[in-house]
């Protein structure tokens, strides 16, 4: 069994949102958070656009961070050098990680899967930075439950490229269709997983709009969605 790590065990999306709000209402005018969800869903728009800029080869780490914090200061009329863009983020990013957490169902679940099937093995697939993705496991204690962890950043393949789930099965010693992959992202994860022979799973937790041609490939390969992890069992015939 692989997982996804962000939004799927962990609760980042959450951490993000609590994290940014805190943030900003501590700054004060110009910046203006009486619109959380205004303000919130303009910060995931920037993340997707930035971070999969990063993903592509295009920004470093750090830039599209800082590309980011350029971004959201503008909407509030502040023009930031390369230098306070960074002090921004990492202003921000100390109040995100402070907001760390798993979500209520991911423990349970890999206990759950651990008793109903006797030896199974469980690992991560994410796209990120590996010292960066592992702080966050560390930090929210789940390390030990895993018998491999490959973060695109180490291993230079990127989801949905079939390689990288493929790699993961070599590490955890099964071929591709014994396994089977959950993550939030559809066609990131669960398509790229299936077309990698994996049984893909996607968790929609928060409803979110995808393309016909998504929807299309999904049903095509045999996808299942479940909306929270207790309900995988389930979808697996566990």
């Amino acid at each position: 069994m692989l997982f996804d790590l962000d939004d799927t065990l962990f609760a980042h999306r959450d951490a993000v949102e609590r994290g940014l709000l805190a943030y900003v209402r501590g700054l004060g005018h110009p910046y203006d958070a009486s619109d959380a969800d205004a303000e919130t869903a303009f910060w995931r728009r920037l993340e997707e656009q930035h971070y999969h800029r990063y993903l592509g080869g295009e920004l470093s780490h750090e830039e599209q961070r800082r590309a980011r914090a350029r971004e959201y200061a503008a909407r509030h009329g502040v023009t930031l050098t390369p230098e306070a863009a960074a002090a921004w983020f990492s202003d921000y990013f100390e109040h995100y990680t402070d907001e760390w957490g798993l979500f209520d169902d991911a423990l349970p679940c890999l206990d759950s899967l651990r008793a109903r099937l006797p030896g199974v093995r469980l690992g991560i697939v994410t796209n990120g930075e590996l010292d960066y993705q592992l702080r966050k496991i560390d930090a929210i204690g789940i390390r030990d439950r895993f018998d491999a962890i490959v973060a695109s950043g180490d291993v230079g393949i990127t989801k949905p490229d079939v390689r990288i789930f493929q790699l993961a099965c070599t590490r955890l010693e099964v071929e591709p269709e014994q396994a089977a992959y959950v993550g939030d992202r559809l066609g990131t994860d669960a398509i790229g997983a299936a077309r990698a022979g994996l049984t893909g799973v996607w968790i929609d937790r928060y409803g979110a709009e995808v393309s016909e041609s998504e929807h299309a490939a999904a049903e095509q390969l045999g996808v299942a969605r479940i909306t929270g992890l207790a309900a995988l069992p389930a979808a697996l015939d566990l």
